[in-house]
């Protein structure tokens, strides 16, 4: 037995001996390759989708079956902003673009008073109808001063004109039979449009102001005056930039001792600076304070803005246009939300944008801040997220399902020629992530629905420029309703974007392309 057990363990160590030198010698005496080693991909934990369910639109409104177009705000004694506007649709007759109304106290909640002014028939003025303004006189009596479109002519005297109504309660309006002036000698007869009407107390009459076009200069804003809102007198032109076909939706205002000039053309909003209401009025380099799109003609993202001041604040009132034909493509067609920013000015005169203050008493409630790794680089620290990606890769960190309604507050720093931002997707039904970014690389905040891996790949389609070397940090606020987010940056500059892909359970993150950055301090808030 002895000798036995002896044998079996002889044998034993044999095989053990075979078994380590096979590795390296084959059956006909070569040596054979070892074996390639194996890298286990990495798979990164994702955070669990949540229930999402669409919000009704409170700081965004459209009107049921339609859009919002050019703005006319008006703020009334009880300190509540009326918005007049022209109501667009899809199915837009041979008349269009009546008159409707919202009012708000805190821009936090619309009530929708329906149409105001309704257009009138083919053989009239106005059977379209185009923006103006709504004033009270110093009598008390309500005056809506508005432009009358006739695609045929008028006779020939043109096919737009200045028109006016009035009213005791801003509910019932009075439509004037006869015209109030056309365009003037040397002036486009069918551009001539959109009046803005107020009183000058220094020179004891009333300015009209209009956006016109000079057979010589262009696009201008010229003036009238009147004692009596009835009989005007043409004094000419106070700002003429020659660059823009037209200056449309002019509003004047004063922060301070400077006053500003705001104009809208090419699907952007204009301002000019000028140290009197009379100008002259120059546009500062960079005069556009939200989003433009690259298409030529549906790159509404933020247009004809006016200005209304409601418990000490000023705001820039427009609208952002609906999406074009294709989601997150960054095009936007004519007419679509209610849009409002609240403006700010800088210590050079210049003007900027943040979000309303009035916000802060409608996100209340705190949502605790949760990211996890989605690639390498990723360094989660509480409520400070770091990022640090090789030239040719990015870094990205998932806070989950964004929230219907929601603000998120954070502090960026990044690399100077780095490109970082928000990414929106990444859920289980839809894994891949679009990216709205803070682009120092091309100076420019931009958002179209390109995936993160792809935003060097195409020129951006609708962006706002932005000096990034003014900050090392910069602040940065998101507000979102359903698909609206809106930007906003330094209180500097504004994007406002529809992204159809932060929605229906998409998760919000983080990401930095090729560079190091760092969101410090962030912060997101729910409505109360």
């Amino acid at each position: 037995m002895r000798n036995r057990q002896y044998l079996i363990a002889l044998l034993l160590m044999m095989a053990l001996l075979l078994s380590a030198c096979g590795g390296a010698a084959s059956t006909d005496g070569n040596l054979a390759e070892a074996p390639e080693e194996t890298v286990e991909e990495v798979v990164y934990e994702n955070l669990p989708d949540e229930p999402y369910e669409a919000v009704p639109y409170t700081l965004y409104p459209a009107p049921e079956g339609g859009y919002v177009g050019d703005v006319m705000p008006f703020v009334t004694e009880d300190g509540t902003l009326e918005i007049y506007y022209l109501f667009d649709t899809d199915r837009n007759g041979q008349g269009y673009h009546p008159i409707y109304q919202y009012s708000t106290a805190d821009l936090c909640g619309y009530e929708d008073h329906g149409m105001v002014l309704n257009y009138g028939q083919m053989s009239d003025p106005d059977p379209a109808l185009g923006t103006g303004c709504v004033m009270q006189d110093r009598d008390g009596l309500y005056h809506l001063f508005y432009t009358g479109h006739n695609d045929t002519g008028n006779g020939g005297k043109g096919k737009e004109c200045v028109m006016h109504a009035s009213s005791t309660d801003r509910e019932n309006w009075v439509k004037d039979e006869e015209v109030l002036f056309f365009s003037p000698e040397g002036y486009s007869k069918d551009d001539f449009r959109d009046p803005e009407v107020f009183w000058v107390e220094e020179d004891q009459c009333y300015w009209l102001l209009i956006a016109a076009r000079e057979n010589t200069l262009g696009g201008v804003v010229v003036k009238y005056t009147s004692t009596d809102l009835k009989n005007w007198e043409f004094i000419g032109p106070i700002f003429a930039p020659m660059e823009q076909y037209m200056c449309e939706c002019p509003d004047l205002f004063c922060i301070g001792d400077t006053w500003y000039l705001t104009y809208s053309w090419d699907c952007v909003t204009y301002y000019a600076i000028g140290d009197s209401m009379g100008g002259p009025f120059v546009a500062p380099r960079d005069n556009i304070l939200d989003g433009k799109g690259m298409t030529e003609g549906n790159g509404f993202v933020f247009y004809a803005a006016k200005t209304a001041e409601l418990d000490g604040r000023l705001y820039l009132c427009g609208w952002l246009g609906r999406a074009g034909l294709s989601g997150d493509s960054g095009i936007y067609q004519w007419a679509g939300s209610v849009m409002n920013h609240q403006l700010v000015q800088h210590e050079d005169k210049t003007l900027g944008v943040k979000a309303p203050d009035t916000f802060a008493d409608y996100f209340t409630v705190d949502k605790i801040v949760s990211a996890v790794p989605r690639t390498d680089g990723v360094d989660i620290n509480g409520n400070t997220i770091s990022l640090s990606a090789a030239e040719d890769a990015y870094a990205l960190a998932d806070m989950g399902t964004r929230p219907a309604t929601m603000t998120l507050e954070c502090d960026v720093s990044f690399d100077e020629e780095g490109c970082v931002g928000f990414a929106f997707g990444g859920s289980a039904s839809d894994e891949t992530y679009t990216a709205l970014c803070l682009d120092a690389r091309r100076g420019v905040l931009h958002y179209e629905g390109y995936e993160v891996t792809e935003i060097r790949d195409y020129d951006p389609m609708a962006l706002t420029r932005f000096d990034f070397s003014k900050n090392s940090v910069h602040h940065v606020k998101l507000v979102c309703e359903n698909e609206i987010v809106v930007m906003y940056v330094d209180d500097m500059k504004a994007l406002s974007s529809r992204i159809t892909h932060s929605i229906d359970g998409a998760h919000i993150g983080v990401f930095a392309d090729g560079c190091s950055a760092t969101f410090s301090n962030i912060s997101i808030k729910l409505p109360g």
